[in-house]
């Protein structure tokens, strides 16, 4: 294995994965409102999409199969509608909650918020990703002898640091234990994922009419 480029490899996932997306946002708001328990099972659940995503990026590089980047428009709009609705519903629910008059933990059963499956809908909502997987690995893809297993190395790499990350956030946000505290975050967590789904959809209606 060439450990150089390995390291490089992670070095690059890593700073690409820290940075604050629709994933990370979901995963914050759920430790926030519901618990990190439950933010973690979001968390398996968006890792569960990158192998799907990336099953499918290796299958393109493999074939040389063309994508049709108008059905991935049209699926990409698609997401940013589904990741809006869960900004919309964080709001309302951050704003209709009640005010407490002294600090409590967040309460950890909130039903519908989070999860595997929101976790999975999340990370799958922009099928545009496989473009990036595509472009990406083949940069790294000599890291071992063979393309096959280059790609399982790349893959656990990328399922390993990306759950890594998730899991320092959901623990930063567990040492929160204000209620106001974490409404906050809710709804700082759904100003943003409003904010990206705005800009997939002003991003992908343009790449329709062009």
């Amino acid at each position: 294995m060439n450990t150089a480029l390995t390291a490089t490899y992670a070095l690059t996932v890593l700073l690409l994965i820290a940075t604050p997306g629709p994933v990370v946002a979901l995963v914050v708001n759920t430790a926030a409102a519901a618990g990190s328990r439950k933010a973690l099972f979001t968390a398996v659940g968006t890792n569960w999409a990158s192998l799907v995503l990336i099953g499918a990026a290796a299958w393109i590089i493999m074939t040389s199969a063309a994508i049709d980047r108008t059905w991935l428009s049209v699926m990409s709009l698609l997401g940013c509608l589904f990741i809006g609705s869960i900004a919309v519903g964080t709001l309302r629910e951050s704003w209709q909650a009640r005010p407490v008059s002294s600090d409590s933990a967040p309460t950890p059963d909130r039903a519908g918020r989070g999860g595997l499956w929101q976790g999975f809908m999340v990370g799958i909502s922009n099928p545009k990703d496989i473009i990036f997987f595509i472009a990406f690995f083949p940069q790294f893809i000599q890291v071992t002898e063979s393309f096959g297993k280059s790609m399982v190395v790349l893959s656990l790499l990328w399922i390993a640091i990306d759950f890594a990350v998730l899991s320092l956030y959901i623990f930063a946000i567990g040492r929160i234990t204000s209620q106001r505290s974490s409404r906050l975050i809710s709804r700082a967590s759904g100003v943003a994922l409003l904010l990206i789904a705005i800009g997939g959809l002003l991003y992908n209606l343009k790449e329709l009419a062009a």
